[in-house]
């Protein structure tokens, strides 16, 4: 992939400072396996990951034990079952050992990662496996009831199985797998025909030694272009599409973030707190990549919820960067342990997701005496568009400058440029952005047009050059950093026998930054909410729930009948204001 310099005189490139340059060098690699394989030699001996769970057991697996296995996994792949260069393998776990063991394992192989959200319901992850062609699924062994249900209806042919204590010491994993199939009743039966990880990889081990592999050769033609992962978003059609990220669009986007966070980075010394999911394209790219290519320990927490499960991560290491959205770190800010025992060695914060509130940066930053940095990005743009700089000029209202080599435009609805300090639609061009949706090309070329990715959302930029988001183009909910589209909630609320229609929006709350709305109209007066609510639960994630339903008469419409979301958000800024009157 042929990448264009754009912007070299960007009138923002005098706050990257002396560690940021606003055109970077091209990454060294031309795929993400050379990456993986050459931090794994240059850290070795360094511990890669470390799980910790909430009473402060862990397991450690070190840079050469991460590269051995995945490329056992890599080879069990193509040589044990049979997968071709290009076959699309999910990933439904959570922050655990076995992650970057499978993800790092797939990308060697040649093979393309599905990120897969473990709370998925049946309903969703049979999308999924269905759209993108999964022919192989690595999941957590508490949902493998779910898998064994839908497997039929998808073309999954293989399953392999982890648990959150794989590869902890054999005692620990014991007593962790008893508390979680005797005493919290975790982990369901079932008759899953499945392979466990460790036995996948040492039949990998052996095929590799049989049959003299070199992983390598697995790889060493993928170039900038080629796919790497399909990471799955909605949009304002509500149908969750497949955003086709290639190893260039990775790459630069490490370079990118590392670039930006360099002046308080030194390889092979930090250590990252992990608590927002691997899934997720923020820590995917953010943590698990970025941090692994300059040889930081990752502290992976499989479960962020409650809060206090990450006292013993804080307390027994020394952590230098968090990740989070405002939830986590308004969250944090709440506990007395992390009041009273602030983490020593903490250099840096980062906020994504969704907008930091000024409040809890500032208290953020009083507490712990290290700056919380917010980034803007979306999926399709792997995610990082713009970051708040490090050094020189603070402010906390704001995402920042856009990332080197990055071209951001704020345009009008016919496309053209807005004057400075107006709002327009954030549209940007640069080597991060997706190569379009997975086999929707009509979408794509909605979405990306002359190159440039209209994001939907409305900015302004403002006399120090630093963007703030103002409004959203596009119906979009963000409840803690993850996007809800009203179009599937409503769609899921339809199907009730007793729905006649539903209308969706996100409202303010305190906790999430956003909530689900749902407005109702019965086509059965019997409806009950706890009915409805159930009915949701049972065909939506955690996250999408509705928070309230309301029942109304009829929904405010346009003259041909669309419903109008914006009169349903206008009542409700008309309620906060008289409850604040």
């Amino acid at each position: 992939m042929k990448h264009e310099a754009v912007y070299d005189l960007a009138p923002w490139s005098r706050h990257y400072g002396a560690a940021a340059a606003g055109k970077l060098a091209a990454p060294s690699v031309q795929n993400l396996p050379a990456m993986i394989e050459a931090a794994g030699k240059a850290f070795a001996q360094n511990t890669a990951f470390t799980c910790v769970t909430s009473n402060g057991m862990y397991g450690n697996l070190t840079y050469k034990q991460v590269d051995e296995m995945s490329d056992n996994f890599a080879v069990y792949l193509r040589e044990v079952i049979g997968l071709r260069a290009g076959a699309r393998v999910a990933v439904q776990l959570p922050n655990c050992l076995s992650t970057p063991i499978a993800v790092f394992g797939i990308l060697k192989a040649g093979c393309v990662l599905v990120n897969t959200n473990p709370l998925y319901t049946e309903t969703e992850m049979k999308h999924q496996f269905n759209d993108s062609g999964a022919e192989a699924l690595v999941v957590i062994d508490m949902f493998a009831d779910k898998v064994q249900a839908i497997q039929r209806e998808t073309g999954v042919k293989h399953v392999i199985m982890c648990t959150v204590s794989s590869f902890f010491p054999p005692v620990v994993r014991h007593i962790i797998k008893g508390i979680q199939k005797y005493w919290n009743k975790a982990i369901p039966s079932t008759s899953l025909e499945h392979v466990v990880i460790n036995d996948a990889l040492d039949k990998g081990a052996q095929a590799k030694r049989d049959l003299r592999v070199d992983v390598a050769n697995y790889y060493k033609k993928l170039g900038m272009s080629d796919l790497a992962l399909l990471q799955y978003t909605g949009g304002t059609t509500g149908v969750s599409k497949g955003a086709m990220l290639s190893h260039g669009n990775l790459l630069w986007n490490i370079e990118q973030i590392l670039a930006l966070g360099r002046s308080k980075i030194e390889d092979g010394k930090e250590t990252v707190l992990t608590a927002l999911p691997l899934y997720h394209i923020f820590a995917f790219t953010a943590n698990l990549l970025s941090f692994y290519r300059v040889g930081a320990r990752n502290l992976l927490i499989p479960s962020p919820r409650p809060i206090q499960n990450l006292q013993r991560a804080f307390e027994n290491y020394k952590v230098t960067w968090v990740s989070g959205v405002n939830t986590l770190f308004n969250a944090l800010l709440n506990e007395e342990w992390f009041i009273a025992f602030p983490p020593k060695h903490l250099k840096a914060a980062i906020g994504g997701g969704a907008a930091m509130h000024g409040a809890v940066v500032k208290r953020w930053e009083a507490v712990t005496g290290a700056p919380l940095a917010e980034g803007y990005g979306l999926t399709e743009s792997s995610p990082m568009v713009c970051f708040q700089p490090l050094v020189g000029i603070r402010k906390t209202d704001c995402i920042g400058i856009p990332a080197p080599d990055t071209a951001v435009r704020l345009v009008d609805d016919a496309g053209h440029p807005v004057a400075q300090g107006e709002p327009g639609e954030l549209i940007v061009r640069g080597p991060q952005v997706m190569q379009g949706y997975w086999n929707q090309a009509e979408e794509s070329a909605r979405t990306i047009k002359d190159g440039w990715l209209y994001t939907g959302d409305v900015a302004v930029m403002d006399s120090d050059h630093m963007f703030k988001i103002v409004d959203r183009k596009k119906d979009l909910i963000i409840v803690s950093g993850f996007n809800v589209y009203p179009n599937e909630v409503e769609d899921a609320l339809s199907k009730h026998d007793k729905v006649m229609e539903a209308a969706v929006i996100g409202v303010p709350d305190a906790k999430t930054g956003e909530a689900v709305r749902a407005y109702v109209v019965k086509r059965d007066e019997s409806l009950t909410e706890a009915e409805l609510a159930t009915h949701c639960r049972s065909v939506l994630t955690g996250y999408k729930l509705p928070a309230k339903i309301i029942f109304r008469d009829e929904l405010p419409k346009t003259p041909i009948g669309k419903i109008l979301r914006k009169d349903l958000r206008k009542e409700v800024l008309e309620e906060q204001k008289k409850r604040a009157a």
